[in-house]
């Protein structure tokens, strides 16, 4: 009898992988045989070469590493996969996703405090009368062209975009700042979205979470809170603005998070859930009949396509994961797509199921760091997806979506469909 060796370990780090699809196939070589795998960090696109990470795959050790920031710290190298600059560092740290218990469950709780119900009411009607413009311009410019439309450009940009600006109380004519600072923040490893980015005095490009790439950001930040403390208004920056416990640079640091978090999930989770629609007529029919409930179609999507496919913890100490020996200081790295298609967690996980129950996917984490925004995401996708279904009875593409580069989130930069 002889026993085949285990493959070698795939690579999934590299981000230009990522623009032809999420590498599923990979993934399930790392779950079968490598659960905890070491990746090697070569230099990519312009950006140093770094010391290597555990990619972490399977549901059950993910949801553990997440849990326990006790032995998995985001304070310590904070979240990206990337290494910052060692100089650059403090202030990465100060922002909340980047902070362990205590201190990050007290941001947590000061941010919390601005949603108020009454808000949250006023946002869910708003949030639905966009949706009907944004769907209707989608079919009126389809119409007046060949019959298609890009629904990342005439729905799901503005519909994230918008969204997050009315909930914050950005005026009009800044709204392009928002979408202009998520694109380079959030695609700054593709060349399409970050632009020629900021650069050191080597040429060499700038982590844009460091000091230099977020002064101008930050700077709107106090301008926007100072104006809110002048002419309040039914928003949350004149509730941060006013909150006599948030320091001036945390509330810099929640800018940045409402701004960048808030407006990516639901700018990179709309189109996918949709591709995934167009992609599964059959399921889309289901919906459309009423057979399938939205808010368990809404998760079943948000499984199908996270936003979100990584997020890094550094060990606090020596520690063991999936019988792999994790050496304090190493990087640990969570996949979370990876861990939504996982056969121990869910049964058949490679069908997408609208009415899939229960759905213990990982789009929005676990334990302390769970998205703080996933109730405002899931509204938005709800509400959305109700629309699409009254205005477009059939969903089908024209043509292959245009993926980002990137190895943290999971976008799509173009999804054109024909409207019949």
């Amino acid at each position: 009898m002889t026993v085949s060796a285990a493959p070698p370990v795939p690579d999934v780090f590299d981000p230009r992988r990522y623009a032809t699809g999420v590498p599923y196939g990979a993934y399930r070589v790392l779950r079968d045989h490598h659960p905890v795998a070491w990746q090697a960090e070569p230099e990519v696109l312009g950006w140093p070469a770094g010391p290597g990470f555990w990619a972490v795959t399977r549901h059950a050790d993910v949801v553990r590493v997440l849990k326990d920031s006790a032995t998995y710290s985001s304070f310590l190298g904070a979240t990206q996969i990337r290494d910052p600059d060692p100089d650059d560092l403090p202030f990465i740290r100060r922002m909340m996703l980047n902070q362990d218990p205590p201190g990050h469950g007290r941001l947590r709780r000061l941010v919390s405090r601005a949603f108020t119900p009454g808000r949250v009411d006023r946002f869910t009607l708003v949030v639905a009368e966009r949706a009907r413009a944004l769907c209707a311009g989608a079919l009126e410019r389809a119409r007046a062209g060949d019959g298609t439309v890009d629904l990342v450009d005439a729905v799901t940009d503005d519909y994230a975009l918008l969204n997050l600006a009315d909930l914050l109380g950005v005026p009009g004519a800044d709204r392009g700042l928002l979408l202009h600072w998520t694109r380079r923040v959030i695609g700054y490893q593709d060349p399409d979205e970050a632009g020629p980015g900021v650069r050191d005095a080597a040429g060499r490009p700038v982590n844009p979470r460091s000091p230099a790439a977020l002064r101008d950001m930050f700077a709107y930040a106090q301008q926007l809170a100072a104006h809110k403390r002048r002419h309040p208004a039914d928003d949350v920056m004149t509730a941060l603005a006013h909150d006599a416990e948030l320091a001036d640079a945390e509330l810099e640091m929640f800018f940045f998070l409402l701004t960048v978090a808030g407006n990516d999930t639901v700018r990179s989770a709309a189109p996918g859930g949709l591709l995934a629609l167009a992609e599964h007529p059959a399921e889309y029919g289901r919906l459309r009949a009423g057979r399938v409930d939205v808010d368990s179609a809404v998760d079943e999507l948000l499984r199908w396509h996270p936003p979100v496919l990584t997020f890094r913890r550094t060990a606090a100490r020596d520690t063991e994961l999936a019988g792999r020996r994790i050496r304090a200081g190493e990087k640990v790295v969570v996949f979370h797509a990876a861990a939504n298609r996982d056969e121990r967690a869910f049964t058949d996980p490679d069908r997408l199921e609208l009415s899939r129950g229960p759905n213990p996917h990982v789009s929005f984490g676990d334990g302390p760091h769970v998205c703080l925004g996933a109730h405002f995401a899931r509204l938005q996708l709800r509400v959305l997806y109700r629309e699409v279904l009254r205005v477009l009875p059939v969903l089908r593409t024209a043509g292959a979506p245009r993926r980002l580069v990137s190895n943290f989130i999971n976008g799509i930069k173009s999804l054109y469909v024909q409207i019949d």
